[in-house]
């Protein structure tokens, strides 16, 4: 006797949530390559949608707009930002020490040039649009929040000078800043770990000479 195999046939429905979600990270994975190779302003959802070969309904049904698949590419980064640099420092119970780590994930995230090309790009373009520079302030003011609290921290158990904390995580943002664009505008030989740590290490010490309590 003949036994009848079920096949269970594959649903013509909609997507399962795990279908869903990798949907969602081909989405936006694109639109970030997209933003950063083309700009923002002359991306659109047209071309998104084809480099994905996906109908432009599909990502209309995720994100209304442009601007709202931008902040969702922008929120899916600053989360990463904030959680690495909120996992740092947290072996020790020396603040300055803890501020150390902190800024050193800074550097070494900052410096990456697949992760700075897109906001170097978001930067240029919000200096000539005043609700993106509006969007970009609000972005970095939440994905600094750990190294402010770092710095708030240090301050606080004496290891920095009194003054506004926002001033202070200022000025070790523009050193570290430095630092980072010297890693990412190297040639096509990329930086040694250990070259790449001297220009962290130096500017740290300016910083803390610069920033002692007095």
């Amino acid at each position: 006797m003949k036994q009848h195999v079920m096949v269970k046939r594959k649903s013509l429905g909609r997507p399962t949530k795990d279908e869903a979600a990798a949907i969602d990270v081909r989405v936006l994975d694109a639109a970030r390559l997209l933003f950063s190779q083309k700009g923002i302003a002359n991306s659109s959802i047209d071309e998104l949608a084809g480099t994905l070969g996906v109908s432009k309904h599909t990502i209309y049904r995720r994100y209304a707009s442009k601007a709202q698949l931008l902040n969702a590419v922008v929120e899916r980064d600053i989360n990463a930002f904030r959680n690495e640099l909120s996992s740092a420092g947290a072996k020790t119970t020396d603040k300055l020490e803890s501020l150390h780590e902190v800024a050193l994930r800074y550097f070494k995230f900052g410096s990456s040039r697949d992760y700075s090309a897109f906001y170097l790009l978001v930067s240029a373009e919000a200096v000539v649009s005043p609700d993106l520079r509006e969007r970009l302030a609000e972005w970095t003011k939440s994905a600094l929040q750990p190294l402010l609290n770092a710095v708030s921290l240090a301050q606080s158990a004496g290891h920095l000078r009194s003054g506004s904390v926002t001033s202070i995580c200022e000025i070790l943002i523009d050193l570290l800043e430095g630092a980072n664009n010297r890693v990412r505008m190297r040639d096509a030989t990329p930086i040694s770990s250990h070259a790449a740590r001297k220009l962290f290490d130096d500017r740290w010490d300016v910083f803390v000479k610069a920033m002692a309590s007095e």
